[in-house]
């Protein structure tokens, strides 16, 4: 059983639960115990750093001064995941991850141009 701390009790209750067996905060969003219930930390609202905030397809009821929501996504962390798509599409990043996807091959390859090399200083 995997487990989570609770953020208003700071107890260990089961990853799947819904609510917490201690102090009943919700931790879940209810039937759906697979998606997460994001809080805000402090006095913010998590619309002020949400991606469907900032291009206006959200369309949460509470919008713009949601203290949870379970369509959160991070505006900042949004932007590094884009960056990093960017760089991978990019010629000496796919170049990288072909080598590192490779390395049998490209280990192999550099075996052979050693022999070869060898070979053609010997004679």
């Amino acid at each position: 059983m995997a487990t989570v701390s609770c953020p208003r009790c700071h107890q260990l209750v089961d990853s799947q639960a819904i609510t917490c067996p201690y102090c009943r905060t919700t931790l879940k969003a209810y039937g759906h115990p697979g998606i997460p219930l994001h809080r805000v930390k402090g006095d913010g609202y998590l619309c002020d750093s949400c991606t469907y905030h900032d291009d206006n397809t959200c369309n949460f009821p509470q919008r713009p001064y949601a203290k949870d929501c379970t369509l959160y996504e991070n505006l900042e962390q949004s932007k590094l995941n884009l960056e990093q798509q960017r760089y991978s599409s990019s010629f000496g990043g796919t170049i990288r991850s072909w080598m590192k996807h490779n390395q049998a091959l490209v280990l192999l390859l550099g075996l052979l141009f050693v022999c070869l090399l060898i070979t053609m200083s010997l004679s």
